[in-house]
């Protein structure tokens, strides 16, 4: 039965990670103009073109299906090159790895910076991706997806993130954005916590006033959206931060017509 479950398994996990048609980025940034943006502990997300990317998208209601950390040039991970801008990621068939910026040339990324963040505090969130490297993917959690790759699955909004949480419960098992909102929580960093507002009055005569409390969701519910819609991460779009000039763009119909 092991061996029927493991086949079953690695046949599921190679369709997931096919490619699906028709996909097409419009706003690919290029790995050097993200590499001259990048800070350390930086979060990318990926819009994803696997079947997997496809109920990923679907159950979060979100473009991106994918997030991967920087941890700045590789040193000795995964073999990388010295030198290369590098990613953490829990990749589907290979679990958590060191990869290249370059992976996701051709694919639309967004970049969530973690506002205020001190660098001693960047540099813990980026060990702690580093030591998770060789962790494996929460293979249990690609069963339960699975069953949303149907056009529309019947599944009501208020349900769809915790269909996201159903994975094998293993610390040893992760999936992409779980194991990077750890990294943050291990930091004391806010993603997108619960809030509760407390209504206080010290005394009769006095105003109200409301205090805002935190707490902490667990991290198998965060999802790659998470960090796009969290108010503590900022976005950071490499061609405005590079001086952005909507004068010194060529159009098409102009060039034309000065052809003329």
């Amino acid at each position: 039965m092991n061996w029927f479950k493991r086949k079953t398994t690695d046949l599921l996990v190679r369709y997931l990670t096919g490619k699906v048609r028709n996909y097409e980025p419009f706003a690919v940034s290029t790995p050097e103009s993200l590499e001259s943006v990048l800070r350390l502990a930086d979060v990318i997300l990926v819009e994803g073109n696997q079947r997997f990317s496809t109920a990923v998208k679907y159950l979060t209601q979100s473009t991106w299906s994918h997030a991967a950390i920087y941890v700045g040039p590789a040193e000795s991970l995964n073999n990388l090159t010295p030198g290369t801008p590098t990613l953490i990621e829990a990749d589907l068939e290979n679990g958590v790895v060191a990869v290249p910026l370059s992976k996701y040339a051709e694919f639309n990324t967004r970049i969530c910076r973690p506002s205020g963040l001190d660098v001693d505090s960047r540099e813990k969130i980026a060990q702690f991706m580093i030591q998770s490297i060789g962790m494996s993917y929460d293979l249990k959690n690609i069963l339960d997806l699975a069953r949303y790759l149907i056009p529309t699955p019947p599944v009501p909004n208020r349900w769809r993130r915790s269909m996201l949480a159903l994975g094998s419960g293993d610390p040893t098992r992760v999936i992409c954005s779980t194991r990077i909102a750890q990294a943050f929580q291990s930091a004391g960093f806010p993603i997108l916590p619960r809030v509760e507002l407390l209504k206080e009055r010290e005394c009769e005569t006095c105003r109200e006033t409301v205090r805002e409390i935190l707490h902490i969701r667990h991290h198998s519910l965060f999802t790659p959206r998470d960090f796009d819609v969290s108010p503590y991460f900022e976005i950071v779009k490499p061609t405005i931060e590079r001086g952005f000039d909507h004068r010194q763009l060529n159009w098409s119909d102009r060039a034309a017509n000065s052809a003329l």
